[in-house]
């Protein structure tokens, strides 16, 4: 019985650290948007800013790669 109680304790703690960090998460998103409106309301295009960020996250080669595949599709589609 013992047992099955430090496991039910164990699994609520868990649970409630999950929680803690489900708000935390939340909280941070929230400013996210925030300075995404604030950089909005300063005139900046936040769909260019996201594609930044984006491409910011990705390793030099992967990006590189990307870019040359763009490349390559928008030749064979006649777009320059």
């Amino acid at each position: 019985m013992a047992e099955g109680t430090v496991a039910a304790e164990e699994l609520r703690l868990l649970i409630e650290r999950i929680e803690r960090l489900e708000e935390e998460k939340k909280a941070i998103a929230d400013d996210v948007k925030d300075v995404y409106l604030e950089a909005k309301s300063r005139g900046y295009d936040t769909k260019t800013m996201r594609a930044i960020i984006r491409l910011r996250k990705m390793e030099a080669h992967a990006r590189q790669e990307a870019d040359a595949l763009l490349e390559t599709y928008k030749a064979a589609l006649g777009i320059e």
